[in-house]
């Protein structure tokens, strides 16, 4: 029989190397597909270190140029985010048009994949005729939060080998079958800002410095001055060097007056949000049901009340929570077993 053929998004990292190894090792014909994202020096040793990786599993290894789309989806949308005062959630954007956009389609369509593999942490299961995402093994690795654009076509033709394995395991994996990236650190989490340059410094490169107020919440009282509200981001502590007899915290941001509101940890705290760009992991009946819901990654998701109303969907929660931030994902879970229901964009 001729084998089954997987296309595996190649970074050159521990994850992919390691899951292109599963696949190879499971009988298919595996396939290293390497986005090209941004034209650097960094992206250029990604392609190296990928190349390196496909070379050591003897596989045929492409390199696909996505650095318009990237730069139109992902780079323009995280800058006129900061630019408007949100905190935008590249990762997420990145999943939808570029991994799950460029390199699936190319994957499908041109490299004739029957699967599209990947090195993320989570479990597709086919229940009743319907892909659903869970949790992976290893909760601090867990990523359905930032898959929740994928939707049915995407889910039926990917998979994620990695679901089943802890991350010690995965690196002794790389060890064990001696991969090129086997001593490698994790990614950055914005591929495109490397180090040292800083989320700040590259806002500042970009806008400039423009001076503003930071105003207390509860008074309307001029604490100081920063210099571009596109520094900051909702339940902000540290780096906002203004002295008071109480630690302050970003409560909301004024982009069109470059206003940072600040105030204390009691006024970060919210029960209702509105969410927008609704997408869902398979279709859903219920316009109000009760599900689990994180409005932003490194959260335990909490209780809510969802309403499903036109495209966007009201969000109580059960008990007030912290840091409600325009721009990033609310991402609902199912209340009994935790697999992915789907999300949109936090707005308030």
């Amino acid at each position: 029989m001729e084998k089954k053929k997987a296309v595996v998004a190649l970074s050159g990292g521990v994850d992919s190397s390691v899951t292109a190894k599963i696949l190879q090792q499971k009988g298919y014909e595996v396939i290293g597909l390497t986005g090209k994202m941004v034209n650097t020096l960094a992206a250029d040793a990604i392609c190296k270190n990928a190349a390196e990786v496909a070379a050591k599993l003897g596989i045929k290894h492409y390199i696909l140029d996505v650095c318009d789309r990237f730069q139109e989806c992902v780079i323009d949308y995280f800058e006129e985010s900061y630019k408007c005062g949100k905190t935008p959630n590249p990762c997420i954007v990145c999943n939808q048009f570029i991994k799950w956009g460029k390199l699936f389609d190319y994957a499908i369509d041109e490299l004739g994949a029957d699967v599209f593999a990947t090195g993320h942490y989570a479990d597709i299961r086919l229940v009743d005729g319907v892909y659903k995402l869970y949790p992976a093994k290893d909760e601090h690795k867990d990523q359905l939060y930032f898959l929740y654009r994928l939707g049915q076509k995407e889910l039926s033709k990917t998979s994620f080998p990695l679901y089943e394995y802890e991350k010690s395991q995965v690196k002794q994996m790389a060890y064990d079958f001696d991969l090129p990236p086997k001593s490698s650190k994790e990614s950055q989490d914005i591929c495109f800002i490397q180090k040292p340059v800083t989320t700040k410094k590259y806002l500042i490169d970009k806008f400039g410095e423009k001076q503003g107020d930071f105003i207390e919440l509860s008074t309307g009282k001029k604490l100081g001055t920063h210099t571009g509200h596109y520094q900051y981001t909702i339940g902000q502590r540290k780096g906002i060097g203004i002295a008071a007899p109480y630690p302050l915290y970003v409560i909301n941001i004024d982009a069109d007056k470059n206003i940072v509101y600040l105030g204390k940890k009691e006024d970060d705290f919210r029960s209702r949000l509105v969410i927008e760009d609704l997408n869902f992991s398979y279709p859903i009946e219920d316009k109000s049901f009760d599900a689990m819901v994180k409005i932003r990654y490194n959260m335990p998701a909490q209780k809510a009340k969802i309403t499903i109303v036109d495209d966007k969907a009201e969000i109580e929660f059960y008990e007030p929570v912290n840091s409600i931030t325009p721009g990033q994902a609310g991402v609902i879970y199912d209340i009994n077993d935790g697999h992915l229901i789907g999300g949109g964009v936090n707005i308030f």
